[in-house]
C-alpha cells in the first residue's frame, strides 16, 4: 500500500472546483439537516435522494469525525482501519440510487483509494422502504457474520430490482447469500432472525436519523456530508480533499 500523498492528477482535479460547486455544497449540507435540532427525526423517510450535480462537502463538525468506528474486525467495512479518510454510507438495499453508487462509483473508489490505503468505507444499514428493506438489511448483517457482507452487497445491488415486489423475500435472500458464497445457510437464517441482528440494524438507523438523514444514499466523508448518488468525480474530490486535510493535520 502506498501513502496518502496526493498525486499531480489529484491536485489538478482539485483546482477545477468552481464557485457553483461550492454553492451546491451548501445546499447539500442543508438537505442533510446536520443541525441536530430534532426537526427531521420525527419525519418518515422519503424517496431516495436524486443525483443533483456536482457537490463538494462543506466543512465538517469535529463531532462527526467520531462517528467513524474504525474497527478492524468490522465485517461491514472495507479498507484499513487507520486510513486517513473514512466514508460512512447510509443505504437501503432497495434504493435505486444506492444501487447506482454501488455499481458505478464504489468500484472506482476501491481501486483508486481503498486499495491504496487512503480510504476506508463503513456501511450503515438504513432501511426505509418497508419490510423487504428491513429483511435485506438483516440478511446483509447475517452475511457479514460469515465475512461475506460485501459479496452479498454486490449480489443484492448487482442489477436494478423492483421495490417491494418480492425481490428481497426470504427465498431470494437465501439465494443471494448462496451466490455471495455464504457457506452455512442455516447459521445465516438464524443470524438473520436474531435479536443481535435487529439491534445492529436499529443502531445504524438511529445514528442516521439522529443526523437528520431521511433519504438514501447519504454519506459522510471524514464527517462532511454528501447527499444522493452524486457523480463519481464528486466523491473523488471529497476523498482527495479529506486526505490532504488529514495529512496537514498529521492524522
Amino acid at each position: 500500500m502506498t501513502g496518502s500523498t496526493p498525486s499531480p492528477s489529484r491536485r489538478n482535479r482539485r483546482r477545477t472546483v468552481t464557485a457553483a460547486a461550492v454553492l451546491t455544497a451548501a445546499a447539500v449540507t442543508a438537505a442533510f439537516a446536520l443541525t441536530l435540532d430534532g426537526s427531521d427525526r420525527e419525519e418518515k423517510a422519503g424517496e431516495p435522494a436524486a443525483v443533483t450535480g456536482s457537490a463538494v462537502p462543506a466543512p465538517a463538525d469535529e463531532s462527526l469525525l467520531a462517528l467513524a468506528r474504525r474497527d478492524a474486525s468490522d465485517p461491514l467495512a472495507v479498507g484499513r482501519a487507520d486510513a486517513p479518510v473514512v466514508l460512512i454510507e447510509y443505504s437501503d438495499f432497495q434504493c435505486p440510487f444506492c444501487g447506482r453508487f454501488a455499481r458505478t462509483t464504489k468500484p472506482e473508489l476501491l481501486r483508486s483509494y481503498v486499495d491504496e490505503g487512503i480510504l476506508r468505507i463503513e456501511w450503515r444499514n438504513f432501511p426505509i422502504f418497508g419490510e423487504e428493506s428491513e429483511q435485506a438489511a438483516l440478511a446483509g448483517w447475517a452475511a457479514g457474520r460469515q465475512k461475506k457482507f460485501w459479496e452479498f452487497h454486490d449480489v443484492a445491488y448487482g442489477k436494478p430490482r423492483e421495490r417491494n415486489s418480492g425481490a428481497f423475500d426470504a427465498e431470494n435472500l437465501i439465494a443471494m447469500a448462496r451466490e455471495a458464497g455464504v457457506a452455512d445457510i442455516e447459521r445465516f437464517q438464524a443470524d438473520m432472525t436474531s435479536d443481535q441482528a435487529r439491534s445492529a440494524v436499529r443502531a445504524d438507523q438511529e445514528e442516521g436519523y439522529n443526523l437528520g438523514v431521511t433519504s438514501t444514499p447519504a454519506f459522510l466523508v471524514n464527517g462532511k456530508p454528501i447527499l444522493g448518488a452524486q457523480p463519481t468525480a464528486t466523491f473523488e474530490e471529497a476523498v482527495e480533499t479529506a486526505a490532504d486535510m488529514a495529512e496537514a493535520a498529521g492524522r
